[in-house]
């Protein structure tokens, strides 16, 4: 019996569609040739595969048993192409990549764009969330990758490697009572109003967590997912924004940047993948090249 991989495609495509007509436009084919193709399937198994009596196309319950096993053949084929694609310096695929909205401690753009060079056939989608949801779309298998602000360990099943570690500070305007200070508790400023990122970014979990441990809950007044933004706030004089210092001290024009002691926050930006490997040679490629370039971007800050 010679069964090809061209006649399954066109089985489980007309079981998707539920349709001839549908299915060989799915796969930009004319509709004859797909009904002689499954027609040969059918005579090469015994059995018919399909219910033409409706005017839907139904499985028979022979169909039904053999279509995971077709999808298996499909995915074993491509799976196949892909390792071959590997080795030979061609790798394609699609690469889901997540990143926090402030992701400017590290040339993402750049790294991204010297992969692309390397691997064009490859296709990359960006997506933007806080970093709870990233980590949860990373275990669920939805991102292959992604940078993620961290407050503490990693989640089990999860690998990491640090981008930047840098402090969280208080940023006030400079007509602010603290803009004289250059440290501040957090029990000084458990009355005054505080500008944050919202629930669920590393940045927040820190300042959280901190205030827990220090026995009260922090007056957020107002939020934002750019910290950008919490920038121009604070120094509009609305408030107290929780910034990275990088930022805070970009611009100090605006604001003063005031250190949080007892306890210090720190904030950490991190690259994130599944420990159990990657689910492609594609992402496996831009999860080694990401790690690659963060190592020599750390060598390059270090200096000789």
């Amino acid at each position: 019996m010679v069964m090809e991989l061209r006649q399954l495609r066109y089985f489980v495509a007309v079981a998707e569609e539920a349709n001839f007509t549908r299915a060989a436009a799915k796969l930009h084919v004319a509709q004859p040739g797909v009904s002689a193709q499954i027609r040969q399937l059918e005579r090469e198994l015994g059995q018919p595969l399909l219910d033409r009596s409706g005017r839907t196309v139904r499985l028979t319950e022979v169909g039904s048993a053999v279509l995971p096993y077709a999808r298996a053949a499909l995915d074993a084929a491509a799976g196949a192409r892909e390792v071959v694609d590997e080795f030979t310096g061609l790798t394609r695929g699609h690469v889901a990549v997540g990143m926090v909205v402030y992701c400017s401690a590290f040339a993402l753009t750049d790294l991204l764009a010297d992969f692309h060079k390397k691997h064009p056939g490859v296709e990359i989608a960006l997506s933007e969330d806080n970093s709870d949801r990233l980590i949860d779309a990373l275990q669920a298998g939805q991102l292959d990758m992604a940078f993620a602000a961290l407050a503490g360990a990693p989640p089990a099943g999860i690998q990491t490697q640090v981008v930047v570690d840098e402090p969280v500070v208080i940023a006030a305007c400079h007509s602010d009572s603290l803009a004289a200070r250059t440290t501040v508790t957090l029990e000084e400023i458990r009355e005054r109003t505080l500008i944050s990122l919202p629930k669920g970014t590393g940045l927040r979990a820190s300042l959280d967590h901190a205030c827990a441990t220090a026995g009260f809950q922090p007056r957020i007044a107002l939020e934002a997912s750019d910290p950008q933004m919490l920038a121009q706030l604070a120094a509009r004089g609305l408030g107290l924004a929780i910034l990275p210092e990088s930022l805070a001290k970009a611009r100090s024009a605006e604001l003063h940047a005031i250190t949080v002691t007892r306890p210090e926050l720190r904030g950490c930006l991190a690259l994130a993948w599944r420990a159990a490997g990657p689910t492609s040679p594609a992402a496996g490629a831009l999860i080694s090249h990401a790690r690659e370039a963060l190592t020599q971007a750390i060598t390059d800050r270090q200096g000789p």
